[in-house]
């Protein structure tokens, strides 16, 4: 499952209704800034109940029940946050953004473009839709989405890593090369990003660029498996048969204790061919 943009965590309240309510949302956010989640959960419930049609208390409760990692009901909060307000671009944005985590395609791509709808300069939508039409193997609308996030949210690299994704499901090697580029001048520790620019690299023979690329994942995450792997399979096809034991080894070890049973049968195939190069 992709990363699901997060979107701001609280919205304070500008109108002066239901003063009771008003100051147990507020409260509520004193409780996210201390990491109180359970009491902010508690405090936003409460000032929904004081007032009911409060968009922003439904809406800082969706957010936090979200982040104690209760996906319905923020989805039905941040429902509820839309019904009090229909202009709320950030709560069908939330909404959306929830239902596509749940897994709902149909639905979360209906809200977010609500959102866009209404708010059609909210980069994190975009992305979120573009996440949406990337699941739904939509690759011309997932592309189009992206490089409006990336437009939009040019500080984030996640749209510019999905971007390059999509360019390969169409076999755009070019593009997609550009794509992981320019992600990782964002986020240049991005270990997915430098991986699946090794693995182009790899393709189009340029082993001792891949296997650079490999490194700079491993060293990004040092439990990615994938990144060894990779490299493994470089060191083999430069008949470096020793580093490719050593690599593929350890990627073994990393998918056995990550339970990947297809790639430790994979590694295992590769490495019996470094031990037997002849």
């Amino acid at each position: 499952m992709p990363p699901v943009a997060a979107l701001p965590t609280s919205t304070p309240i500008t109108v002066a209704q239901a003063p009771q309510a008003v100051d147990s949302v507020n409260q509520g956010l004193q409780m996210i800034q201390q990491g109180k989640v359970s009491e902010a959960i508690a405090s936003f419930q409460r000032a929904t109940q004081l007032d009911p049609k409060l968009a922003p208390a439904h809406y800082n409760l969706g957010l936090a029940l979200r982040q104690a990692g209760q996906l319905q009901p923020s989805a039905d909060a941040f429902y509820q946050a839309t019904q009090a307000d229909p202009k709320f671009a950030l709560a069908f944005a939330n909404l959306g953004a929830a239902l596509l985590e749940g897994n709902n395609l149909q639905q979360a791509g209906d809200y977010l473009v609500r959102a866009l709808e209404i708010d059609p300069k909210l980069g994190v939508a975009h992305y979120n839709l573009g996440l949406v039409r990337e699941q739904q193997g939509d690759w011309e609308k997932a592309i189009a989405s992206f490089k409006k996030a990336m437009q939009l949210s040019p500080n984030a690299p996640e749209p510019a890593y999905h971007l390059g994704l999509s360019y390969l499901q169409q076999n755009k090697t070019n593009e997609a090369k550009k794509a992981f580029q320019q992600a990782l001048k964002i986020s240049p520790k991005y270990p997915e990003a430098h991986y699946n620019l090794g693995s182009i690299l790899m393709n189009q023979g340029k082993l001792d660029e891949a296997l650079n690329a490999f490194r700079q994942a491993a060293e990004a995450n040092s439990n990615y498996a994938n990144a060894y792997y990779a490299a493994g399979l470089v060191f083999l096809r430069q008949g470096k048969y020793s580093d490719a034991q050593q690599l593929l080894q350890y990627a073994k070890d990393l998918y056995a204790a990550q339970g990947n049973t297809q790639w430790v049968r994979n590694s295992q195939e590769l490495l019996q061919r470094a031990q037997n190069p002849n």
